[in-house]
């Protein structure tokens, strides 16, 4: 293992590439971006084309070579490769070039980890590093494999560091995913609470530096930290949204995406991405002048389809309309519906209109609208009490007559299966369209 210096990192960078890979140089760039989010400082880069993979370094021999020699002529600190290594490759190539090695996994996590400021964040981001550790540990401490059995001739070896390591690695583990459970079951309460408040949901979603915290600073009175940085916002952040045509809506901030993101760090941050699971509606931001963005949507679909948030309604954001030369406007579709709103969350122009098209479709998916129940339907007031669908109610020898504003996805699936409450609800939302 190599120890971090304190003056800071000095890099080499690898950059992996196949032939029909597409944009080779974007990526580079991207990569350049983390590893500067990261905190290093990069002395020299180095491309290699990998058409077969080498199982040992996963580049070849000779581009092994090639990368030692330029970090000991730049007396680079660790070799920074824009790729997922195998725990067997990372260490090879470790001993190889006799520097650090962290691949593009491991250098997130580190970002990630200088990023997260809420006990929560820190709590998401220690677990998905010791799962990544765990997978590294295998034969790469052979020389404190000293642990032995006392008495006359230590009778052989006991347990090794190895082992040890494995041991309290997994005892942290398992530390960290009872308070991780017991932040989400909290976290799932605050959203429980604000659902009984009949107060729609949206979240903002979209890679990384597309602007979501500027928009979500521009659209509330949050703080949220903004930079032109990667992942320059990992806690999540909940504020009341004002101003909608259909009423107050809550906004809730989230973890940028990026492609490649490790699994572990996508599976340790579930209370974070949960706001996306969760919502009523998705704003999904990007970058208007980035050339890149249709496959950026898709990476960022993709993630969402990974936690289960691919079939939550989206309004597309282009942001940053000031550096694309674009004019504010509204896109709908055949029946009207807003798809699409051209804005600049840092200038503020089109922000009344991204308003105006949440309050169409927050208001389009509310229920308000009076609903007579008789008393022999108990079970499903007791529901919509549940579900705070009920915001107003008188009761009197005929039965309950309810004041219902709540989210349509609320409401549908409440009837239970019953025939006759099913109808009733039938009938309560034909009249709310």
């Amino acid at each position: 293992m190599f120890d971090r210096k304190e003056k800071g990192d000095r890099a080499v960078l690898v950059l992996p590439h196949s032939r029909g890979e597409g944009d080779t140089a974007r990526r580079a760039e991207e990569f350049a971006e983390l590893v500067k989010s990261a905190g290093a400082d990069v002395l020299g880069v180095v491309a290699a084309r990998v058409e077969d993979p080498n199982p040992r370094y996963y580049i070849g021999s000779g581009k092994a070579d090639e990368v030692a020699e330029a970090a000991r002529a730049l007396e680079a600190d660790v070799v920074l490769v824009d790729h997922v290594l195998t725990p067997v490759q990372e260490r090879n190539l470790e001993k190889h070039l006799g520097i650090r090695v962290v691949d593009r996994a491991g250098l997130i996590l580190d970002i990630f980890a200088q990023r997260a400021r809420s006990h929560e964040g820190k709590l998401e981001v220690e677990l998905a590093q010791l799962k990544h550790l765990a997978t590294r540990l295998v034969r790469g401490w052979t020389h404190l494999d000293a642990q032995r059995g006392g008495a006359i001739g230590n009778r052989g070896p006991g347990e090794t560091q190895l082992e040890t390591d494995r041991r309290l690695i997994g005892v942290r583990v398992k530390m960290l995913t009872k308070r991780l459970e017991k932040v989400q079951t909290q976290r799932g309460q605050q959203r429980r609470s604000r659902l009984r408040n009949t107060v729609p949901q949206v979240a903002l979603v979209g890679y990384t530096n597309a602007g979501k915290s500027t928009l979500f600073n521009a659209l509330t009175t949050g703080d949220v930290y903004a930079a032109n940085l990667l992942f320059a916002t990992l806690d999540p952040t909940v504020r009341k949204l004002q101003d909608l045509s259909c009423g107050p809506a809550v906004l809730a901030d989230t973890v940028g995406f990026i492609r490649e993101l490790p699994h572990d760090l996508v599976a340790a941050f579930r209370a974070t991405l949960a706001e996306a699971r969760d919502a009523d509606l998705l704003l999904h931001v990007s970058d208007a002048a980035d050339e890149e963005r249709e496959r950026l949507h898709r990476v960022v679909d993709n993630v969402l389809e990974e936690i289960d948030a691919g079939d939550v309604p989206q309004l597309h954001i282009m942001n940053k309309i000031d550096l694309a030369g674009a004019e504010p406007r509204i896109d709908r579709d055949a029946a009207g519906k807003p798809v699409r709103v051209w804005l600049s969350a840092a200038t503020g122009v089109g922000l009344d209109l991204l308003r105006q098209a949440l309050g169409e479709l927050l208001g389009g998916e509310r229920v308000q609208s009076a609903l007579q129940l008789p008393l022999t339907a108990g079970r499903l007031h007791a529901r919509l009490k549940a579900a705070g669908a009920i915001s107003g109610e008188t009761v009197d020898e005929h039965g309950w007559q309810l004041r219902i504003d709540a989210p349509r996805s609320v409401i549908a699936p409440l009837s239970g299966g019953d025939p006759a409450e099913t109808l009733l609800l039938r009938e309560l939302l034909a009249v709310a369209e």
